[in-house]
This record gives structure tokens, sequence and C-alpha cells, in this order.
């Protein structure tokens, strides 16, 4: 009798692990899917705004020197290390060091991108996604020269 109790204890504890898994894996998915559409809308309203792309570089991770990509789009971070591209996807931009890399050029995978930027570092900054996306749209418009201010400046000198 006390064989029959263990194993049905020992199966419940199993089915509760898949549960706890699945119910994990169902909230991940939902995470990755709403990061998505952040991302997505960012790149939509850059290309809205026409603000410039920039062909984007990788490091590798012992960070000495940069490779280029064949990416093009926006870094989202002060450290050039994150970006998205034209296409609406998110791409951390550190790859292994090769050899091959340095010559050739890097090809960073997308990844999914994190609701939180930033979570779980050392350095302790994390960032909501959104917040840091709406920022950078609003640097990179700053960055742009205002219309009309050649002209303004040729009547007014």
């Amino acid at each position: 009798m006390v064989g029959d109790d263990s194993s049905a204890w020992r199966e419940r504890q199993r089915q509760a692990v898949r549960a706890h898994a699945e119910a994990e894996e169902r909230r991940r998915a939902a995470e990755h899917a709403k990061a998505a559409e952040i991302v997505s809308w960012f790149a939509a309203e850059a290309n809205r705004r026409a603000l410039p792309t920039t062909r984007l570089h990788a490091r590798p991770y012992n960070g000495r020197g940069r490779y280029r990509t064949r990416l093009f789009g926006w870094y989202v971070d002060r450290s050039r290390l994150l970006a998205v591209d034209v296409a609406g996807r998110w791409y951390p931009l550190t790859v292994p060091a090769s050899l091959r890399a340095r010559f050739l050029g890097a090809e960073p995978s997308p990844a999914p991108a994190p609701l939180i930027v930033g979570e779980g570092g050392r350095d302790g900054e994390s960032i909501p996604l959104r917040v840091l996306l709406a920022r950078r749209l609003d640097e990179l418009r700053s960055d742009l020269p205002a219309a009309g201010a050649s002209e303004r400046d040729s009547r007014t000198g």
C-alpha cells in the first residue's frame, strides 16, 4: 500500500512540474509576442518619420573591435549593442570573435526582445522596452536638422 501512495505522489509531482513548465512557456510566448509588437511599432514609426538608418556593426563578446554586418537600422542603446533593423527585428549585436567575421563581416541573428531591457543585469539599470524605444525615436528626431533651418539662417544673416 505504501508503494502505491509513493508512486501516486510521484505522478502528481510530475504533473505539477509539467503544468508549471507549460504555464511558464505560455507566459514567455506572450511576453515575446508583446515585445515583438513594440519593436515592429518602433520600426514602422521610424520609417514613417523618415528617420535615417545606419549600417549596423556587431562587437565580439570580448569587446575588442567591431565587425561589419549586412544590416541597416537603428541602434537603440548608447553602447550600440542593441538594434532594430528596418524590417522590425530585434538584434543583440554581440557575436563570437572570429577571423572570418573580421574580414567578411558578422551575421548576428535576430532574437526575441525583452519587455524589460537590462533586467537582471549587474549594473541594476533596466528600462521598459516601450520607454526605451520611444525615447530613441525622440533622440533620432532631434538629431535631424530642423526643416528650413538653413533658409532661416540665410535670411537673418
